[in-house]
């Protein structure tokens, strides 16, 4: 995957994603996400939640709320630390981030010697709203970071769930930035969706960095397990200067994307700093000791790692582009087709095959054109098989099973054909 504009392309195409607005000439660090987009995500962030808390009995979930007090982004140093810095060409007035030298090159090339910049000066990325009915309205935010309503919730969690540290609770959600040069499709947006587990352990730096360390490596072999390539893949450790303001320190997962390498989820150690600040303590319920727990927080991105999935699993062979996404990701895991839209027996036939599989696998019909075009249109949007009823098919009850990746076919028993889908497709349904 070396051109950005290909995969743009075929997700607007085939329903992945569109432009925010499009109908009024769209609205700039905004995406929309259609049939397959949105079935996409989903699985992501199941998955996520699968791995991240279903498999564990030291996590537990939240989801909370996406405007909270202003003083909650008091406390956690975001109104006065959640920054970028900005800087603006004095001759056309576009404003650009100081620190993304390859934007600022590139506009320089553009105007030539016409430009001269301002001095860089700080931006805040915090997103205002305005609440209530009468004036003055009240000035919140809309969460830059779904970070914050875990840690305002500590309390709550303890006391409604009884866990005990060691232990993390787990979060999905929006959140928004008001981004200075959004860009790269939907890697740098307004509005985002993110994934995040907060942990907690006792006020001992030996203990969180193994468990910094822990977590570091399971979620990088998670992206693996789910079909991104390894050598696509590597960790970047934060320097002092350019770590958040709440983080001790912190790597992220990059990928190696067509506009270089670009992050994706991060790992911070945050310290005790948010606890701090919100001056929230732990009650250890065996001992009775009160203390500050330390904190490892894993944040990764849905959409950059719903468009990164997307670029990984993009293939351009000589008569057909596939989407070779990890079945347990795929939007649709099996399409069914009557070899002949014309033929009522053949439809017939399908229909009922269809309306068995669609109970338990996410299936889709499709009559469309001649069977060849068909394969081809199910490869693109990554549908992992496709199973055609044939004039076989009335004779002795079996269908053409065609794997999406080997375009390999083989006759399976309508009887035993929900089992060998589920065989092949693992617990992806």
């Amino acid at each position: 995957m070396e051109n950005l504009q290909e995969i743009v392309a075929l997700a607007k195409r085939r329903g992945f994603i569109y432009p925010g607005s499009e109908i009024y000439g769209g609205f700039r660090g905004f995406w929309d996400y259609g049939p397959l987009g949105v079935e996409l995500k989903n699985n992501i962030k199941r998955e996520w939640w699968k791995t991240m808390v279903y498999s564990r009995e030291d996590v537990v979930g939240v989801d909370t709320a996406i405007v909270m007090s202003p003083k909650v982004w008091e406390a956690s140093g975001h109104t006065e630390a959640f920054t970028d810095p900005l800087v603006e060409c004095k001759v056309c007035h576009k404003r650009f981030r100081a620190d993304k030298q390859e934007e600022i090159t590139l506009h320089e090339k553009e105007h030539g010697e016409k430009v001269i910049w301002t001095k860089p000066k700080k931006f805040n990325l915090l997103t205002e709203v305005l609440l209530g009915t009468t004036e003055p309205k009240q000035k919140a935010y809309l969460r830059g970071e779904i970070t914050q309503g875990v840690f305002v919730n500590f309390a709550n969690v303890i006391q409604s769930t009884r866990v005990k540290i060691p232990f993390g609770i787990a979060q999905i959600g929006k959140a928004f930035r008001n981004e200075i040069t959004p860009g790269n499709f939907t890697y740098r947006s307004r509005e985002f969706e993110q994934m995040e587990l907060e942990y907690f352990v006792r006020p001992d730096e030996k203990e969180s960095k193994k468990t910094f360390e822990a977590l570091k490596q399971l979620r990088r072999q998670w992206y693996v397990s789910l079909g991104m390539k390894e050598n696509k893949l590597r960790f970047r450790e934060h320097k002092a200067d350019e770590r958040a303001h709440y983080a001790r320190f912190a790597e992220d997962i990059e990928y190696e994307a067509p506009f270089g390498w670009s992050e994706f989820e991060g790992i911070h150690h945050r310290g005790d700093y948010d606890l701090k600040n919100h001056r929230l303590k732990y009650k250890d319920p065996d001992t009775n000791e009160e203390y500050t727990p330390l904190v490892i927080e894993t944040s990764g991105g849905v959409d950059r790692s719903a468009l990164f999935f997307l670029m990984d699993a993009y293939s351009k062979e000589e008569k057909r582009v596939v989407l070779k996404l990890h079945p347990k990701l795929a939007p649709v895991k099996v399409a069914v087709f009557p070899l002949l839209a014309n033929k009522d027996k053949l439809v017939k036939k399908a229909r009922q095959v269809f309306d068995k599989l669609k109970l338990s696998l996410r299936s889709t019909w499709d009559e469309r054109g001649n069977i060849g075009k068909r394969y081809f249109s199910q490869d693109e949007a990554g549908t992992p098989f496709c199973v055609t009823i044939d004039f076989e098919t009335l004779d002795n009850d079996s269908v053409t099973v065609r794997d999406r990746d080997t375009t390999a076919q083989v006759r399976v028993g309508v009887a035993k054909l929900e089992e060998y889908l589920g065989k092949r497709l693992g617990s992806s349904v």
